[in-house]
């Protein structure tokens, strides 16, 4: 959770213009474009809405010189829907992203139609502009009935983007993540006659055997037990995750988020139970249980050792293990599992973050096409209920094919054979496919007898046996997952002292893990974190908390 306030403002309107051409002078501002009527849900002429990326997450998997905004997806838009998508990208990672968007509030050059914002502080910063759009009224008129009844059962995640009784904005593809598992080598358990660890006692005999017992066979002392990042935070929230460590002491209080207690919300990192969690990381660590470069290694990053056969246990959501797979392939033998993660010590279970949507839509204020976008919006759902254009997936000959009368979502098993089959769904605007169901429920649903005859349950079915038991883990266990009780903008405090504190606690539990600082450094984090503007945020959350529980926006988009 980062609000970091950027040096991005200082940047010239000239790299600006050169970096933010395309999308941010089209779609809306083109006054001289003859007005397109909405006839039988399609819009004549061709309307268009800019848009901005992060990144082209499909890049090198088009198929036929298909490109960012020349693709099976823009055109179907075009052809269906009388409405072009034009997305520029912005950056390659977050922090570039925001940045570039940052040089629009101090520019001449406009904002894209469409602009999908990753960061509270990036948000309330928009707003305050008043570039972005109210879009209360939008909602209320423009929404389609089936979106509101999504967007009714995710009341918070309209908070980063009210003000003043206003919306600013709204979440994307707003749903309950899936939970983590635990992916272990199998063979590694196996061949050294141990079970899956389900305490923390017993993960940490497991992770012990693999760094001294030569699971891998090859009378080398070369693997270690747990791969995880340490670079960005301590709960990475997706993948290379290792909080799971942290709740086993903490219980609900998770590093970097807050959590309700009870009405009150209380900052994770600073909550009982971290000096014991870092003192067994900080053990493991001097075992050489863990990856030596945890600090410097980014969630993806920390996938590679074990991908390599370095590492036994990797913690993540359950699709993981389509993107560490390959050891299967590479070594003879190898075998990967998915497990429930631990028990905590005083709890029965370990939790984990949950994340309600992936960012918000925002919209330029001179953006007057709110009813198209909704259109298209609520079209790509269609994947999510197996309905309209979209009933097997995006595109037959990408996500799907239909070979001798049956569905078939293995690309190399197509009419046209794919070894690496391009994602319509990283195509889309929402930067992944819309879904509606509890995460896990298809699978959970197809391993309790269901007959996979709909688009979403076919698609299930087709996954690999590995994928589908973690989402079924992820399913049984999804009352562990536990969003950010605070999703608001910064508070006053937090805008000028946030990053300090990030920064120190960060660096303290590096240090006590690396054996840099003795343990009792983390009393004297607690202490300065709360004089250094600690205590003062923690009242301001709570102000916070309390006027979002007291603002009702919904009645006023016509929501309830």
């Amino acid at each position: 959770m980062k609000w970091k306030k950027t040096a991005a403002y200082a940047i010239t309107a000239v790299l600006m213009s050169g970096m933010l051409a395309g999308c941010m002078t089209k779609g809306s501002g083109s006054e001289a474009a003859p007005k397109a009527t909405l006839k039988d849900g399609k819009y004549d002429p061709v309307l268009t809405i800019t848009t901005a990326k992060q990144l082209d997450e499909n890049a090198g998997k088009y198929l036929n010189g298909e490109s960012l905004n020349d693709n099976v997806m823009t055109r179907w838009g075009v052809e269906k829907l009388g409405i072009k998508i034009e997305t520029t990208l912005l950056g390659g990672d977050a922090g570039n992203y925001n940045t570039k968007l940052r040089l629009a509030l101090t520019g001449s050059e406009k904002l894209p139609d469409l602009i999908p914002v990753y960061d509270t502080s990036l948000a309330s910063d928009l707003i305050q502009s008043g570039q972005v759009r109210d879009i209360t009224e939008d909602i209320k008129n423009f929404m389609p009935d089936r979106l509101k009844e999504i967007y009714k059962q995710y009341p918070t995640t309209f908070n980063p983007v009210i003000q003043d009784g206003k919306v600013y904005g709204m979440a994307i593809s707003p749903n309950l993540t899936e939970g983590e598992v635990m992916l272990i080598r199998q063979d590694w358990l196996d061949k050294l006659n141990l079970k899956a660890p389900t305490t923390i006692d017993e993960f940490e005999k497991v992770i012990a055997a693999f760094t001294n017992n030569d699971p891998d066979g090859n009378g080398k002392k070369d693997t270690y037990g747990f791969d995880f990042s340490g670079k960005e935070s301590y709960n990475t929230g997706w993948v290379s995750d290792p909080v799971m460590i942290f709740s086993a002491y903490t219980g609900k209080s998770l590093p970097g988020q807050w959590y309700n207690d009870n009405g009150k919300l209380t900052y994770g990192s600073v909550a009982e139970g971290n000096k014991e969690a870092l003192a067994k990381l900080r053990d493991w660590y001097s075992k050489g249980y863990l990856n030596k470069e945890l600090a410097t290694q980014g969630a993806w990053d920390a996938l590679a050792d074990f991908t390599e056969g370095k590492a036994g246990i990797i913690i993540g959501r359950p699709w993981l293990y389509g993107s560490v797979k390959d050891v299967e392939k590479n070594i003879p033998g190898a075998k990967i599992a998915a497990y429930p993660t631990i028990k905590g010590v005083k709890e029965a279970t370990t939790y984990q973050s949950g994340q309600l949507n992936d960012g918000v839509f925002m919209f330029n204020k001179d953006f007057n096409n709110m009813e198209a976008f909704f259109l298209y919006y609520d079209k790509l759902y269609d994947a999510a209920f197996g309905t309209g254009d979209f009933k097997y997936g995006f595109a037959k000959g990408y996500d799907y094919d239909i070979v001798d009368g049956k569905v078939v979502f293995d690309s190399a098993h197509f009419n046209q054979p794919l070894q690496n089959a391009p994602s319509p769904s990283k195509m889309l605007f929402t930067k992944n496919a819309p879904t509606v169901s509890e995460a896990g429920k298809t699978y959970y649903d197809l391993a309790n007898g269901t007959k996979p005859d709909t688009g979403p349950l076919m698609s299930a079915a087709a996954a690999d046996q590995t994928t589908k038991n973690g989402y079924v883990i992820s399913y049984e266990n999804r009352d562990a997952l536990l969003p950010n009780a605070f999703n608001g903008p910064p508070t006053k405090t937090m805008q000028s002292s946030w990053e300090q504190l990030t920064t120190m606690e960060k660096e303290t539990f590096t240090k006590i893990i690396y054996s840099k600082e003795p343990l009792e450094a983390y009393d004297d984090f607690v202490k300065q974190w709360h004089e250094k503007g600690g205590t003062q945020i923690t009242e301001e959350v709570n102000d916070w908390y309390r006027q979002a529980n007291e603002t009702d926006v919904l009645s006023s988009m016509g929501l309830k």
